[in-house]
């Protein structure tokens, strides 16, 4: 049986939205312009972007018995995750809060709720049923830290590609890195992991190569406007941003990340997997909300078609001319958290 699938494990949420001219400053109340509940959750949104990239895509994740199961598990059919290691636990499904501004910079409060109930034996099972079908693992940190850390051992043992999105940022094991195969932090997750300030392209490569000496393969550091760094211990290459006009950041990191596990999962090379997952991360900013945002194949295609070479890889310090003239960088996610 050909392997082309992803797995994820990660969270689930339902995502509640407000949408304002402006975030209100501490104590201050602002009337909002409008609000939505959607499917949320960094693991369900990387499988939906999966999905929509073209991938067979399973998610290990948990709901709760309430109201918000069914519209976690409706959006995940509907956009063709499919949903058979997902478990229903006692309690609540996870609940993300996100406040989005006029300019599309937002913030988010996670509950995780249900998510937290997710465990090893239940990533083990998620694994073995599916590792004759799945060549690629998504692993994000919104689930229990032990689970992610387990999740990237098994996945590494079951012959996967493990890609982690470190997000939201938090003190990891040292052991898990020899076990992860492509790291994609954006710039603040890449500072708070290695204490670098990546404040550009030749701090992000610092970064990515502190994440190498703890054994990851692949560091994939996301800079917004100014595109992305890839740092192997071979090669250092520097990708230019999509010039997009941003309307809301929330899941781009996450278009980014599942698209980019599709394109691997479908055998092609690492420069065309990220090129992919970087125009699946533009577009995301262009639509408000989490899912609703996330790309299908034929618009990642378009945007790829429209973009000619100067959207290609470079080498390092060729000059590439990166960073586009509006504030829509395709994959950082400063706060994106769903």
């Amino acid at each position: 049986m050909t392997r082309t699938g992803v797995l994820v494990v990660g969270s689930i949420t339902a995502d509640v939205t407000a949408f304002s001219r402006r975030l209100p400053r501490p104590g201050e109340t602002v009337l909002g312009d409008d609000f939505t509940l959607v499917l949320g959750g960094k693991g369900a949104n990387q499988a939906v972007a999966a999905a929509r990239a073209g991938a067979p895509t399973w998610l290990a994740g948990c709901v709760g018995e309430d109201l918000f199961r069914d519209l976690a598990l409706d959006g995940l059919r509907a956009h063709g995750v499919r949903t058979s290691e997902v478990r229903t636990v006692p309690g609540r499904t996870g609940v993300a809060h996100i406040r989005v501004d006029a300019s599309g910079e937002n913030d988010i409060v996670i509950t995780p709720l249900a998510n937290a109930s997710l465990t090893p034996a239940m990533v083990d099972a998620s694994i073995a049923a599916t590792r004759d079908r799945t060549r690629v693992l998504l692993l994000q940190l919104e689930v229990p830290a032990e689970v992610t850390r387990h999740a990237a051992r098994a996945g590494a043992d079951a012959g996967f590609t493990v890609v982690l999105d470190p997000a939201p940022a938090q003190p990891l094991p040292d052991d898990i890195w020899a076990d992860v195969d492509i790291v994609t932090p954006n710039e603040s997750e890449a500072t708070a992991l290695t204490g670098i300030e990546v404040d550009g392209p030749e701090a992000a490569e610092r970064a990515a190569r502190w994440f190498l000496d703890r054994g990851v393969r692949h560091a994939l550091i996301t800079l917004g406007g100014a595109g992305a760094v890839s740092v192997t211990a071979e090669t250092v290459t520097r990708f230019p941003a999509f010039p997009v006009t941003p309307v809301d950041t929330t899941a781009a990191g996450d278009a980014f990340t599942g698209a980019l596990g599709a394109a691997l999962a479908a055998g092609l090379d690492t420069d065309t997997a990220v090129r992919r997952g970087m125009a699946a991360g533009a577009l995301a900013t262009t639509r408000p909300g989490a899912s609703p945002s996330l790309p299908d194949l034929a618009a990642v295609d378009a945007l790829l078609a429209g973009a000619g070479p100067a959207a290609g890889p470079s080498a390092a310090g060729v000059g590439t001319a990166v960073g586009p003239a509006t504030a829509g960088a395709a994959t950082d996610l400063e706060g994106a958290a769903s």
